[in-house]
């Protein structure tokens, strides 16, 4: 075979060394697409801002329904009482999350005792101080939680928007 015709191999051996050598260098090469823009890709959802409680309405350990971001998606707040990651409030102790069940979607029930949040359809269990995080039973994912914002002016917690996504959703607005 003469050097004009190389085979199929040869060829495919030298392009990838040449392409290693202009990786290696730092050289920019025509395969490397470029980079697009910080948050070009990402996507923000714009949730509405809603009232869920005065901080001095939530008592130590209860659990307080409310609906976010809409009427069909039922959520508790619930004042742990120790500060946790992601609280709010004065003490940075105010969490919320979705009631429903990353499994299957069914609700939960709030265990003060424990601070552990119960599905009764497939016994998964969730952590409240931990980010919603699951600890064990059918569920394969955290529960989603909702991203609250304090006001000590007037001692309001609001939701602002949502970590996950709600359970048979595509995308957590309707």
């Amino acid at each position: 075979m003469d050097a004009s015709n190389p085979s199929r191999r040869t060829f495919l051996k030298s392009g990838g060394v040449a392409v290693a050598a202009a990786a290696a260098s730092g050289a920019p090469t025509a395969l490397a697409a470029p980079a697009p823009a910080a948050g070009a890709t990402a996507t923000t959802l714009n949730y509405p801002k809603r009232s869920v409680s005065k901080v001095s309405n939530l008592a130590l350990n209860k659990a307080v329904a409310f609906t976010y971001p809409d009427p069909a998606s039922p959520c508790f707040a619930v004042r742990v009482g120790t500060a946790v990651p992601g609280g709010v409030g004065p003490n940075h102790d105010i969490v919320a999350y979705s009631a429903m069940c990353t499994h299957m979607g069914c609700p939960l029930a709030y265990d003060a005792d424990t601070r552990i949040f119960r599905c009764h359809c497939h016994f998964s269990m969730f952590d409240a101080e931990q980010g919603g995080q699951m600890i064990c039973g059918q569920a394969t994912e955290n529960l989603p939680r909702v991203l609250l914002e304090y006001d000590a002016k007037t001692d309001s917690i609001h939701a602002i928007g949502i970590d996950g996504l709600l359970y048979g959703r595509q995308a957590n607005l309707l």
